[in-house]
């Protein structure tokens, strides 16, 4: 019988394998750790109605975000989704 990496119930099969260093505290390898990580963020994304959006910018305007929301200690995408928002609320007024 062949173990699957996401089984939980099976995983005293390898039980006596002995391996050098820190206990494991996750059965799962990284990667599949990862993988189930990223698709449990996704799903609270969506619950908190969240919808993701992808933007290319060069190396100074980058900087120049980083520096403005470390100035007003906020995360880039809070920055940037505030920046967005004052913008839409003054093309709404011209």
């Amino acid at each position: 019988m062949a173990k699957q990496d996401a089984d939980r119930t099976t995983l005293d099969l390898f039980a006596d394998e002995r391996r050098p260093g820190r206990p494991k505290t996750n059965p799962l390898p990284r990667q599949a750790q990862l993988k189930l990580n990223k698709r449990n963020q996704l799903k609270r994304d969506r619950e908190r109605g969240l919808r993701r959006i992808e933007l290319k910018v060069d190396q100074h305007l980058l900087s120049r975000l980083n520096l403005l929301a470390a100035e007003r200690q906020l995360s880039r995408a809070e920055l940037i989704q505030t920046l967005l928002l004052q913008q839409l609320e003054q093309q709404d007024f011209d």
